[in-house]
């Protein structure tokens, strides 16, 4: 039987800001992306995430960013690297101690928006990512764009790296995701979602916004929790995957 996992960028609201909609959308995941408090997310979210995903039965993965709230996270930065790294370090092990008071623990690392697109794509800003989470935890996997100088990079350095692909973003002929700044970036049709989802894991292999195909060897399927239609396409995927006989299960 082949088997997929369901991730989700979890716990980003903050004080009375809300962001997505958590409570609906955990039944259907199997990887939580949760937020660490500087591209969204706060201390009170953190803990009720956790908390939920372990009543889910869901695992934790750790969501750093940059630090941008007013941007959340997905506008580019330039930071000495000694301070990104510090940045990536606190957020981690504020994430793992959270977890570890709630008899649970994080499982993986995925960071997030820009931070994510920088590790896409810059070796000196994957290397960070690297050195900051085996400086906390040798042996925690990261997650990352499919077929990436991220992942070849992780695999050069003995990093276990899950690959990820995305069910509500569209891609460019190079693999990359489409900039938000484009139309046609973000995939709101739970219909074109399933499509792409059952693309990759039936066939491996994505669509692009050129119609060109792209080999997409994953283990992982992402989608959005800000998506104003997460939690649709979430029930759409999850009917598909169940009328293909496809289990939704975690990685690890």
């Amino acid at each position: 039987m082949k088997t997929i996992d369901i991730n989700c960028d979890m716990g980003e609201s903050f004080g009375n800001h809300r962001v997505g909609n958590d409570q609906a959308i955990f039944p259907y995941v199997t990887s939580s992306n949760i937020a660490c408090g500087f591209h969204g997310g706060d201390a009170v979210h953190m803990e009720h995430s956790i908390r939920t995903a372990v009543k889910y039965g869901v695992q934790v993965g750790a969501h750093p960013g940059y630090p941008d709230l007013a941007g959340f996270g997905r506008r580019k930065m330039d930071l000495p690297p000694q301070e990104l790294k510090a940045i990536i370090k606190y957020q981690l092990a504020a994430i793992m101690g959270m977890a570890r008071s709630l008899g649970t623990s994080v499982k993986y690392l995925k960071p997030h928006g820009a931070l994510y697109n920088a590790a896409v794509e810059n070796q000196q800003i994957a290397m960070i990512v690297i050195e900051s989470v085996q400086e906390i935890s040798r042996t925690m996997p990261i997650m990352g764009l499919a077929g990436s100088l991220f992942q070849d990079i992780c695999g050069s350095q003995g990093v276990t790296f899950v690959a990820e692909a995305f069910a509500d973003r569209s891609y460019e002929a190079n693999g990359k995701l489409r900039s938000r700044s484009e139309a046609g970036a973000l995939i709101t049709d739970p219909n074109q979602a399933v499509a792409q989802v059952l693309d990759i894991v039936l066939k491996g292999q994505v669509k692009s916004h050129d119609d060109i195909m792209i080999p997409q060897q994953v283990q992982s399927i992402c989608i959005h929790g800000d998506n104003p239609a997460a939690v649709s396409i979430l029930r759409a995927i999850d009917q598909s995957l169940e009328n293909e006989g496809i289990l939704k299960q975690s990685f690890i």
